[in-house]
């Protein structure tokens, strides 16, 4: 590998492949195939950078390679300047829920709101914070002030007030609004408590509206049944700040569909159905929503998002498609087994991460590779049930094996290795036939 690659990346990046996880940084260096996929992506990026939305559902089986898309994309959209943030839906988070499982989705989301100052999460404060500092610096530099002239907070305060008096308009803008002002306020008189109960209230962590009157001047709390209009006013304030958008990424969206009671499951699929009609009909702005999930999840009409009507005819596939040809514009993008030779790159870059963590040279001709490979592509159903994930992580686990006893030769171990489709049900759960529907 010719590109330079940081040791701990490296060494981040084969942890995660070894645990059969997505590595939360360095996906670009082991990134092969979906060239498809990934054009559409960046083509969304651009139409949210423009002012427009987007939405996307991105499926696959088990270990098809949802989840590394999805990170690859946020990663790329960090650099990008844009605000990323990201959750996985379970039991206890939703879209929309009675006892509190659609506020936690968005808390999770506020919890792992990233940009490219804060890639890890917890960006609301600095983005805010430096947003502020930007508006007093423009303020001073267009009036000619010093920092220490009692007239700049002044006007930082005008200025500010005019830059979020566009959110009195929309549904809850006011409070919205005011929780930013008193930001500002806390951050200007160096009263942490009230930059503290600001950013409770931004994050939708205070939990009643007699408790967030006490600390701030706002009649409202973030529920079940207004998370999401939150959330559209947080790409406003997003948009404000400089940020060139934010995006949504949802994984784990299978959840849903694992709902028993049907009036709850049918709920979820609703506020789906809402996300939808705002994302494709231009209600969002500087906004994307990208979710992922299995076949069984959309497909499914028993419970499934098309056994919801509204959902089915929006989601269904191309009819023209089909035979090897997908339409990448659609709201649905379906991930296809990764070729052969795509396979072997992406093992040929794994030896090359292992080499530079390790300090070694790992015993393995391209030739070996490339048997390897050809026997894996040979099993019968290959081609349909064996994911990059099973073999991404066996194979790991092998090079850490050969590094570790280097009395040992690929051929020896590999010889021993048995490389099997997950077995996954529907449901998410072990079965010996989990891949196969009749």
């Amino acid at each position: 590998m010719k590109v330079q690659i940081p040791r701990r990346v490296a060494a981040a990046v084969l942890n995660s492949l070894a645990a059969g996880v997505v590595p939360r940084t360095g996906q670009e260096y082991i990134a092969i195939g979906r060239t498809k996929e990934i054009a559409a992506l960046l083509s969304d990026l651009e139409t949210v950078e423009d002012g427009g939305s987007a939405f996307r559902m991105i499926t696959g089986r088990y270990g098809s390679g949802k989840s590394f898309l999805l990170q690859l994309l946020r990663s790329h959209a960090l650099e990008r300047g844009f605000a990323v943030a990201d959750c996985d839906l379970s039991p206890e988070r939703r879209l929309a829920g009675a006892k509190g499982q659609g506020l936690a989705t968005y808390r999770e989301l506020m919890r792992n709101l990233s940009c490219r100052a804060a890639p890890d999460g917890g960006a609301l404060p600095v983005i805010l914070s430096r947003w502020i500092a930007s508006v007093q610096l423009d303020c001073a530099r267009r009036e000619g002030l010093s920092p220490s002239d009692p007239k700049l907070a002044q006007l930082t305060e005008l200025a500010i007030t005019d830059a979020i008096s566009g959110f009195s308009g929309l549904v809850h803008g006011f409070d919205f609004a005011a929780a930013v002002g008193a930001f500002y306020r806390g951050l200007r008189d160096g009263d942490e408590e009230l930059k503290n109960n600001a950013l409770r209230w931004l994050r939708g962590e205070f939990p009643n509206k007699t408790e967030a009157k006490r600390a701030l001047p706002v009649s409202s709390v973030i529920t079940d049944e207004t998370w999401y209009d939150f959330l559209k006013l947080m790409s406003s304030l997003m948009a404000v700040t400089g940020q060139k958008g934010l995006l949504i990424i949802i994984d784990e969206a299978v959840n849903l569909y694992k709902i028993v009671q049907t009036v709850a499951r049918e709920a979820n699929y609703e506020k789906l159905l809402n996300i939808f009609n705002d994302a494709t009909q231009g209600r969002l702005s500087h906004m994307a929503f990208f979710f992922g999930g299995t076949p069984q999840l959309v497909e499914d009409t028993r419970r499934g998002l098309y056994s919801y009507e509204a959902l089915r005819s929006r989601l269904r596939a191309n009819r023209f498609a089909g035979d090897g040809v997908q339409d990448f514009a659609g709201p649905v993008l379906t991930l296809a087994p990764l070729t052969p030779e795509e396979l072997l790159a992406l093992l040929k870059r794994i030896v090359a991460l292992h080499a530079l963590r390790y300090d070694w040279t790992p015993p393995v001709s391209d030739e070996q590779l490339a048997a390897f490979v050809s026997d894996i592509a040979s099993r019968m159903g290959a081609d349909v049930l064996l994911t990059p994930r099973e073999v991404v992580r066996d194979f790991t686990g092998l090079l850490n094996l050969l590094q570790q006893n280097p009395e040992e030769s690929f051929e020896s171990i590999a010889g021993t290795l048995e490389i099997r489709p997950a077995d996954r049900t529907e449901n998410g759960e072990t079965g010996e036939f989990a891949e196969f529907t009749l």
